[in-house]
């Protein structure tokens, strides 16, 4: 999507020369040793970090081992990331140490990155930014700025909007004309109010809908297409997810009662 590129890298040795990016390089390593130059210092990447490297800064790229590396990394735009921090009128962050632990921020990267050939939806790709934001900022010792008083009756609209098309792709436009509400004003405030993202909340309103479906006897591939998902396989990742089985397994539980 414009403002967002998403990349799977697998090499051994020496692979980048120096170089530099207009976007915030933010990455996982998946397998192997990743090691780079930054900022004047040697830097490496185990599984489990997080790599960080911020617009205009000058790296390299290196497999640590003669394993190899495999790893992903999402370039994000810096007008994104501003817009997504709620106040204009503080920097971009800037986070000192390139290589990080953060269970928040990597979860929210392992999502954006966890299926490469889909494209990510509107509604999904402004959690993650949002939750990006707030990350780098906490790293970068910014703090994350209050939310002003809720727009209760706005945030009401946008989750009556979700309930009566959760079968179709919702774009970010649609809820932002309706609420007035910046995109990522809107995910913060519906967080606060419904403990959740735009994005989840019409992906649980569409299993809410499957489970229906699935109890009449009505084929899971027919569910999936009925209620939304791409597909039966797409189904199935979030109603696994969410209810801790497949939607087959659910299925045969009714069955057994």
């Amino acid at each position: 999507m414009p403002g967002i590129d998403r990349i799977e890298a697998t090499f051994c040795g020496d692979f980048f020369e120096p170089h530099s990016h207009d976007t915030y390089a933010l990455g996982l390593t998946l397998n192997g040793v990743q090691t780079f130059n930054y900022r004047g210092t040697s830097n490496f990447s185990l599984p489990g970090q997080i790599i960080v490297l911020h617009p205009d800064e000058i790296h390299d790229g290196a497999s640590g081992t003669d394993d190899g590396l495999r790893y992903r990394m999402l370039y994000l735009q810096p007008h994104m990331l501003r817009r997504a921090m709620g106040d204009h009128r503080l920097p971009l962050p800037f986070v000192q140490s390139p290589v990080i632990y953060d269970q928040r921020l990597r979860r929210a990267l392992t999502v954006a990155l966890q299926s490469l050939d889909d494209g990510l939806e509107d509604l999904l790709a402004d959690a993650l930014i949002g939750e990006i934001a707030a990350s780098l900022m906490r790293n970068a010792k910014m703090g994350v700025p209050l939310s002003a008083a809720l727009p209760q009756v706005r945030i009401a609209q946008a989750r009556d909007y979700i309930h009566e098309h959760c079968t179709r792709t919702i774009a970010s436009e649609e809820l932002e004309r309706i609420t007035g509400l910046d995109r990522y004003a809107l995910a913060r405030h519906f967080r606060q109010v419904h403990g959740t993202s735009p994005h989840r909340y019409l992906i649980m309103r569409r299993l809410d809908r499957a489970r229906a479906l699935i109890s009449k006897g009505q084929p899971l591939v027919q569910v999936a297409i009925d209620v939304g998902f791409a597909d039966q396989s797409h189904l199935n990742r979030h109603f696994k997810r969410a209810y801790g089985l497949t939607p087959g397994r659910w299925a045969q539980s009714l069955c057994m009662h």
